[in-house]
């Protein structure tokens, strides 16, 4: 019900000074506590609350602080984040060098008009073709991953002519109408269909099967315009391709003039080990889609980095595809430090090593308790605990919250949880929270296998 300005004023003022503080009495923590359960239920989802299953045993705990690799609840608890928001902080919670660089942008002037030149937008478009493999050369930048893809999809057709794509099981690209087409789990797609036509899925990794039904697209006339994939699965629960499976990609995209679309925006900047995922394969594609971390975790955005063949269907018109906010002065001034900060602290190598001691402890986890852990995978600092059953695996979630490690599952995959940290996690950190998981699963174990 629409209230009084003068009462939505009052609320703004109190909404400003809950942002400004550092700390809270006892009694403004349980206001601000009530307060966000009831804007929840009647104002985002009531749903929300109940979903959250990686929570523990506070059906309201909220970050309130972060730094590095940690963050503080709103009573002062600090947690180990080793969910690093689904790969959006590879650079760590709130980076000085990225706090820098924002904060003087923001002095500066946080958005344009778009309408003139935008300085910043092109040094990080600079840097990335500087940084990217290949004949990768221009950027278009957007806000979040599923636009990265998005515009991928229309680069693809611009330059082919076509209006078909193939993507893969367990692949996911993103919820907007076009990247949720590609995206490939019912739950998500069922209650929008139909989506984008012409959209084939084909196993991941399963090279046979992808040569057989391109075969078969060319018999009929329906060449696609673009084959897209993840190097590594995320949603789909880290499931990492044979080796020859994404060069194989890239010959049947040279055989008949398909776009290749690589989709790292959870696999990329330095998240594998590799600054981009699709080096491990030391593979080229024709247009990649990044997002997350790009940002330096702290400002979304997101881009879609081209070929010039990929991308000069857009010279003619540069505003065939465009976009109010996206690439925005402060957005790419975190992105041009978001690259500084991994480039200078060997992020990558950091994320090799890491992950090479997750990987040691994951195996003793899995000789421990196999009932429970069937199975582990990963590269670098993504990484993946495959349990027996979807419900246990979130019982060592809980287990694992309630002594302050935070860890989530995946949208495709419900028997997967991910373990992806930021890049930059500490080895006190890495040992501290498989300790956590020793005992989370030891308790899960002992509750329904002895």
């Amino acid at each position: 019900m629409r209230k009084s300005f003068d009462e939505v004023l009052k609320y703004t003022e109190y909404a400003i000074k809950t942002i400004s503080q550092k700390s809270m009495t006892e009694d403004e923590k349980e206001f601000f506590i009530n307060e966000t359960r009831h804007n929840f239920d009647n104002h985002i989802n009531p749903g929300f609350l109940e979903y959250r299953k990686s929570a523990g045993s506070d059906d309201m705990a909220m970050e309130w602080m972060a730094n590095g690799d940690t963050f503080v609840d709103l009573h002062g608890n600090t947690y180990i984040d080793c969910l690093g928001g689904f790969g959006a902080f590879n650079c760590g919670h709130r980076h000085p060098k990225v706090i820098e660089t924002v904060t003087n942008q923001l002095a500066k002037q946080p958005l344009s008009s778009a309408e003139l030149i935008d300085a910043n937008r092109s040094l990080l478009a600079r840097i990335l073709a500087d940084v990217t493999p290949g004949d990768l050369q221009y950027t278009f930048f957007t806000s979040s991953g599923t636009e990265a893809v998005e515009c991928g999809l229309k680069m693809a057709t611009l330059a082919t002519g076509r209006h078909y794509y193939v993507a893969f099981k367990g692949d996911f690209h993103g919820k907007t109408m076009g990247s949720l087409s590609l995206t490939s789990k019912e739950h998500f797609r069922g209650p929008f269909l139909p989506l984008l036509q012409g959209v084939r899925h084909a196993p991941f990794g399963d090279l046979d099967f992808l040569k057989k039904l391109i075969d078969c697209m060319e018999f009929t006339g329906e060449l696609p315009a673009a084959i897209i994939y993840e190097p590594i699965q995320g949603e789909g629960g880290v499931q990492i391709p044979p080796d020859d499976f994404i060069p194989g990609i890239r010959e049947i995209c040279d055989k008949y003039d398909i776009m290749m679309i690589a989709d790292e925006v959870q696999a990329g900047m330095g998240r594998t080990g590799y600054l981009f995922a699709t080096d491990y394969s030391k593979v080229t594609p024709d247009i990649l889609c990044l997002g997350k971390s790009i940002s330096g975790s702290v400002v979304p955005l997101s881009a879609c980095v081209c070929t010039e063949r990929a991308f000069r269907g857009m010279f003619p018109d540069p505003l065939l595809h465009s976009t109010t906010t996206g690439g925005n002065p402060l957005a790419t001034a975190a992105g041009i430090a978001a690259f500084h900060v991994i480039l200078s602290e060997d992020l990558c190598g950091k994320a090799k090593k890491s992950g090479a001691i997750f990987m040691e402890g994951l195996e003793k986890l899995h000789q421990k308790y196999p009932k429970l852990l069937t199975a582990y995978r990963g590269r670098g600092l993504m990484i993946a605990m495959e349990f027996c059953d979807g419900d246990l695996g979130y019982e060592v979630v809980f287990e694992a919250f309630n002594r302050k490690l935070l860890l989530s599952g995946s949208l495709i995959n419900a028997k997967t949880i991910r373990i992806e940290p930021p890049l930059n996690i500490t080895e006190e950190h890495v040992r501290k929270a498989l300790e956590i998981l020793d005992e989370s699963m030891e308790i899960v174990y002992n509750k329904h296998f002895k």
